[in-house]
């Protein structure tokens, strides 16, 4: 792109629980987003892409408005807002690393009391933060609730006495714990989603962008969980050793110089290696070589 053009597309990116996480994952995408400390517009090293830091919640607000063109805010806030008929959801973006797994909103009353069900709660307060969602949960179960914003500890609401339940967001259920609750039932799993506007969705220009960014994102997160090995395999031995190699699709064998010797490589899960090299080892295998992915498509 020219210098002095305009940018193709206005991308979205979450402050706050998502902010580091998201822009580690465009890093191995390949793009680099540099924040600023005095303002919310951060660079990013692809003129086409303006970029702009705004609150999870708000996402999709402007991508709806056409504030922005795509961005990624969480499915929890999506349903909140009721943005899922109003945007283009384009992906779901499972942060797989384990500082971002899915969380859960989950609802929770105190650990000594008689409530066992999400029933035993008809006609009780309910603090939370996602009004919306947790009135339509109970409206799907058929129970009557007084359901009541909490601007914050939302844990502390049964502890001192305003609600009888809460429905909060958790990754383990600790913190949950740690407060002295009890979790009596799921309303909903949430994760990171990829959402752009209708009206850009439309522009083959702009598409074509987005799509760039779907593609390259989704590689890198599923290359998290991958490594590539590289090794020098006997030939006598290859089918015994490509018995134990799983792989996306088949391992890769190129001959060497010396015809005794091939060179095998793959990709595998990476929770797999510290068992496998040791039994590569024990095949013949030598030079065994592990090494990241960035991306994998």
């Amino acid at each position: 792109m020219r210098e002095g053009t305009s940018p193709i597309i206005k991308l979205g990116v979450p402050k706050g629980s998502l902010e580091e996480a998201t822009i580690n994952l465009f890093e191995r995408a390949g793009w680099k987003i540099r924040k600023h400390t005095r303002n919310y517009f951060p660079d990013i090293n692809d003129p086409e892409i303006a970029a702009s830091l705004c609150r999870v919640q708000e996402i999709g607000e402007y991508i709806e408005a056409g504030v922005l063109d795509v961005g990624i805010t969480g499915l929890d806030w999506l349903i909140e807002r009721n943005h899922e008929n109003a945007v283009m959801r384009i992906a779901d973006l499972m942060y797989s690393k384990s500082s971002n797994r899915p969380c859960r909103w989950v609802l929770a009353v105190a650990g000594n009391s008689p409530y066992q069900k999400p029933a035993d709660l008809a006609g009780k307060r309910i603090a939370t933060e996602l009004e919306g969602l947790t009135r339509r949960y109970f409206e799907k179960i058929g129970i009557k609730v007084d359901v009541f914003y909490s601007w914050g500890a939302t844990e502390a609401k049964v502890v001192e006495g305003l609600a009888d339940g809460i429905v909060e967001v958790t990754e383990t259920g600790t913190t949950i714990r740690a407060h002295g609750l009890r979790i009596i039932d799921e309303v909903m799993i949430s994760y990171p989603v990829l959402i752009a506007n209708k009206i850009s969705w439309e522009n083959p220009v702009k598409r074509a962008k987005i799509k760039q960014l779907d593609l390259l994102l989704q590689g890198a997160l599923r290359a998290e969980n991958l490594v590539a090995l590289k090794m020098n395999a006997p030939a006598l031995h290859l089918d015994a050793i490509l018995e134990m190699l799983p792989s996306l699709n088949s391992p890769t064998v190129s001959p060497l110089r010396d015809a005794r010797w091939l060179s095998v490589e793959t990709v595998v899960q990476i929770d797999v290696v510290r068992d496998l090299i040791p039994r590569l080892r024990e095949a013949g295998a030598e030079g065994i070589i592990e090494y990241a992915l960035n991306k994998v498509i």
